[in-house]
């Protein structure tokens, strides 16, 4: 009779451990997150770059080099073919730019500042831009064009 209490035991022992395997895990897989993270940063990594100004402007093609980049995010003043005046992607009247512009200039460290206008726009208006944001307090003002223009030289 001793051997089937002994039985009767292994089998209660087995039971025991079936039941302690069926539990839910109480910890957490963390693997699904991480690989969603890593989707999401390289989503933002390739989009990032696009959605530095969003105003359509048809840019001259020329064949300068490129400008060094700097730590602060560029400031940029767009002039669209129609001769609308843009601040980064807000729209301001032209009256009002040099105040913006001194405003802004008193907060930033850097001086420089990029000009897209489109090729359509007349260069008296591009240069009164330009005039603009001298007073406005920035000296370095970087024209903003598309590579692989024409270069002008004897060779090309």
């Amino acid at each position: 009779m001793s051997t089937g209490v002994l039985q009767k035991t292994g089998d209660h022992g087995r039971r025991r451990r079936g039941r302690g395997r069926s539990r839910p895990m109480s910890e957490i897989n963390v693997t699904p997150f991480v690989d969603v993270m890593l989707v999401l940063l390289i989503i933002f990594m390739v989009a990032a770059p696009l959605m530095t100004v969003g105003v359509p402007v048809e840019l001259p093609k020329t064949a300068a080099n490129a400008l060094s980049s700097e730590q602060e995010e560029p400031l940029t003043v767009t002039i669209t073919a129609d001769g609308t005046v843009t601040l980064q992607t807000t729209e301001i009247a032209r009256e009002e730019l040099v105040t913006r512009l001194r405003a802004i200039s008193a907060e930033r460290a850097s001086t420089r500042i990029f000009l897209r206008a489109d090729g359509a726009v007349p260069y008296a208006q591009v240069m009164q831009v330009m005039g603009a944001l001298n007073r406005g307090g920035f000296a370095n003002i970087g024209l903003v064009t598309e590579a692989g223009g024409p270069t002008l030289d004897e060779g090309g």
